[in-house]
């Protein structure tokens, strides 16, 4: 897995000057007067959330919110979403490398701490429409409790998924242990995310999110209730609200669909404003402020912080643990849950390395330990 997304640049509109006529007087002998100062109407511009992060007095730091969109609508999308990348594909030289370099796996040593990942499955908790709750099912998947609902994350409760190694710590929470599903929303088209088996569990009724271009994957199996969205769009199911927002990442299924989909995370905000952001696959960069301008208030982040080493091959795409603690500080949220680690060996560094590095960026941070809620396989946590 290797790219990132694209900033796409809104228009600006100016007002052109408009310059008041000079006055001259009107005796016999005209005595011209110098010309009145040219008055120029004030400029104005359209909150722009993509637009680069220069303060202005007139720019509202936090741009109003999309209007939802109809669920379940019937869209046309462009043939690709290559302009989103915010870094270009692999080039020959790198595919070059990675293919003389090998397999990207942890070494013997990186891989003897298996046993010592932490995996605590227990009871989902007790909550009420007003409580938001989540549970780690492993690798990007979460059993969020938010609103009355239940959502679930990037669903992959398989054991193992196409072109890597069966999963290294068990799903953390059973599939018939599950409360009816509500909803589940997609990050991206990439195996770890999107699970076919895992989705085949799910009654052909239950409402989908998913990014730009990829209802058609969900049609062709017979869900009936796919809601696809566009950066910065959303959509409302029970008074939940879903903003899909931008990732720096990419997507690819088969070998002729590169890009053919559209990437992202999602910000589940209930009737109460309890916010909680899911950023599925992502690198760290400038997506991350925007998000925090156009979606203030995070309650709770969940950050991927594995799969990232090589830097060389993998940085564009995929945060490390220092990078996924900064991606929390620039969303102003107010606490963080990692994910994306412990679950499948998709690179090269220890399989522990991610938890030790995010517990000691967050300390040198500053912030809260209490804030940082790393949780074994299995674990719940409850906002308060």
């Amino acid at each position: 897995m290797t790219q990132r997304p694209e900033s796409t640049t809104g228009t600006t509109t100016t007002t052109a000057p408009s310059a008041a006529t000079p006055k001259t007087s009107a005796p016999k002998t005209p005595t011209p007067k110098p010309p009145a100062p040219t008055v120029h109407a004030p400029t104005t511009r359209a909150p722009n959330p993509d637009a680069p992060d220069v303060p202005s007095p007139l720019a509202s730091p936090y741009p109003p919110p999309a209007e939802p969109r109809p669920l379940a609508e019937r869209r046309v999308w462009p043939r690709t979403f290559h302009d989103r990348l915010t870094a270009p594909l692999p080039g020959l030289k790198a595919l070059a490398r990675f293919a003389r370099e090998g397999a990207v796996r942890p070494t013997a040593d990186g891989l003897a701490d298996i046993p010592r990942l932490p995996c605590a499955p227990a009871p989902l908790p007790r909550v009420d429409a007003r409580t938001v709750a989540v549970t780690w099912a492993g690798h990007a998947s979460w059993v969020v409790r938010i609103g009355g609902l239940t959502v679930l994350t990037d669903p992959v409760w398989s054991r193992r998924i196409l072109g890597t190694p069966a999963r290294i710590t068990p799903v953390g929470v059973a599939w018939d242990a599950l409360p009816r599903v509500d909803a589940v929303v997609i990050s991206h088209n990439h195996y770890d995310h999107l699970d076919a088996p895992t989705l085949r569990r799910l009654p052909r009724d239950t409402p989908l999110f998913v990014p730009a271009g990829l209802a058609r994957w969900f049609h062709r199996r017979r869900f009936t209730r796919v809601t696809e969205l566009d950066w910065w769009e959303a959509a409302e199911l029970d008074g939940v609200r879903f903003d899909f927002v931008p990732a720096h990442h990419w997507s690819k299924r088969t070998l002729v669909d590169t890009c053919r989909s559209l990437w992202g995370g999602w910000v589940l905000t209930d009737p109460d404003g309890q916010r909680v952001y899911f950023a599925g696959d992502t690198g760290y960069g400038h997506w991350f402020s925007r998000i925090g301008r156009r979606c203030p208030g995070i309650d709770l982040a969940l950050l991927p912080i594995g799969a990232y080493d090589p830097r060389w091959w993998l940085a564009d795409v995929h945060c490390d643990p220092e990078e996924a603690v900064r991606a929390a500080q620039d969303l102003g949220a107010r606490r963080m849950a990692p994910m994306h680690w412990g679950t499948f060996v998709l690179s090269a560094e220890p399989v522990l390395e991610p938890l030790t590095r995010v517990r000691a960026a967050w300390e040198k941070a500053g912030m809260p330990r209490e804030d940082l809620w790393d949780l074994p396989v299995g674990a719940s946590r409850v906002l308060r």
